[in-house]
């Protein structure tokens, strides 16, 4: 009887944790949650509230976008001669496109929970077209054709041949010069790396399309100009976009085809981006490739051209920023490029790889975390990615003195 007893008693005992073990295994844990992206067709709109958001937040932030609206002209051409076009050969070489009203896009989660101006129309963004050409370097890097982004890039370079109209190899004039473009031919030049391009510490000395480097922000004492002693390359961080033109060049001198259809291919195009978009050159930058002749598109709008988009599309570019490349399941650009891209400069800790500005020290957005990044052009054109917060702000025509405010018044939207 006392073993019938005791059996009755592990009985008591085990049944319960096997029927509890059974009940655990017919109710498993839900699954995360999926990951919106938008669809090439339809970008969803969510109301504020719907996603724990304070609509009067959103909606001051908004309006802060609005009354924050850039000084300069809304004629992009007498923007430019206000600005670069005093510089020394600072002569337009690319068109330009008169600038819409302050507009811009608030994503939260992926979903777009406000919009304001013109998000569809088409207006020229200036320097975030660096974000761009730096991301066609990194398809390069992934696919192999750049090793390692701390390789000198002269190796990896070919003649180049410059389309210029007229331009006959017969003349005695042109005897003994050189007929073709080799972009780092100098002792200086040929000891500059991707890594030194890509961050703008490169030093790069020449002239290209007609703009010699020392022309772009020229230093203040015109007696520099022309003896002004170059840096070792990675030793000194100068923004200049002749050097950003030297990497397009030196870009599409490797991919052998233009860089518009690389970016529509690999990254526009699978991330659903419309049909709007276009990515201009100079009159000037015309190169034979394998028989073909082809425009080397410019970094930004310095001297015109660059990239020309919509709002949605600057918006579906930051979304794509924020998730480290990959869209839905396919990885477009390595999460080691993104690494890299996002990873200070150390002789300017605020600045990546082009154009991803950085608030490793929090001067330019005091009121956000230290890991926020955005992608900036002229006007201001901004595209900022907040990871912890699953937030991508796109503003345009914004003062840059009200940059901060207005990602100060998206977070207070979550508070």
């Amino acid at each position: 009887m006392k073993f019938i007893h005791r059996y009755f008693l592990l009985l008591c005992l085990f049944i319960p944790g096997l029927v509890l073990a059974q009940k655990k295994k017919s109710n498993p844990a839900p699954p995360p949650a999926e990951i919106y992206f938008p669809s090439a067709q339809n970008w969803e709109h969510r109301s504020p509230e719907s996603l724990g958001l304070k609509a009067a937040k959103i909606a001051e932030a908004v309006q802060y976008a609005i009354e924050q609206e850039s000084p300069n002209p809304r004629s992009m051409e007498q923007s430019h001669y206000q600005s670069f076009g005093k510089e020394p050969f600072g002569e337009a070489v690319g068109p330009f496109k008169d600038r819409g009203a302050p507009t811009g896009l608030i994503i939260y989660k992926g979903y777009i929970v406000a919009e304001w101006g013109e998000p569809a129309r088409v207006d020229m963004t200036h320097s975030v077209t660096k974000s761009m050409l730096s991301s066609t370097v990194g398809l390069a890097f992934d696919r192999g054709m750049i090793n390692n982004v701390q390789d000198t890039v002269y190796p990896y370079m070919a003649p180049i041949w410059v389309m210029e109209p007229g331009k006959r190899f017969d003349r005695a004039e042109s005897f003994g010069q050189p007929q073709l473009l080799d972009l780092f031919s100098t002792p200086h030049n040929r000891k500059i790396t991707w890594d030194n391009l890509l961050r703008q510490t490169s030093a790069w000395q020449g002239t290209l399309w007609g703009k010699p480097d020392w022309a772009d922000r020229p230093a203040a004492d015109a007696k520099t100009w022309l003896n002004t002693e170059r840096a070792t390359p990675g030793t000194a961080y100068e923004y200049n976009d002749t050097r950003v033109n030297v990497l397009a060049l030196a870009t599409l001198n490797i991919w052998r085809r233009p860089l518009p259809q690389v970016l529509k291919d690999y990254i526009m195009d699978p991330i659903g981006a419309s049909n709007t978009w276009r990515w201009f050159g100079y009159e000037s930058s015309w190169v034979l490739m394998d028989g073909q002749v082809v425009q080397s598109v410019s970094g930004g709008g310095h001297w015109g051209g660059g990239l020309f988009i919509n709002a949605y599309d600057m918006g579906r570019f930051g979304y794509l920023s924020l998730h480290k490349g990959k869209w839905k399941n396919q990885q477009l650009l390595s999460e080691e490029w993104f690494k890299m891209a996002t990873t200070p400069t150390p002789v300017q800790v605020g600045y990546g790889f082009m154009n991803y500005f950085l608030n490793t020290e929090q001067k330019t957005l005091p009121n956000a975390p230290k890991n926020v990044f955005w992608h900036l052009g002229n006007g201001n054109n901004v595209i900022f990615v907040l990871p912890d917060q699953d937030l991508v702000i796109v503003a345009r025509w914004l003062k840059s003195e009200g940059m901060d405010g207005l990602v100060k018044r998206v977070l207070e939207a979550r508070e």
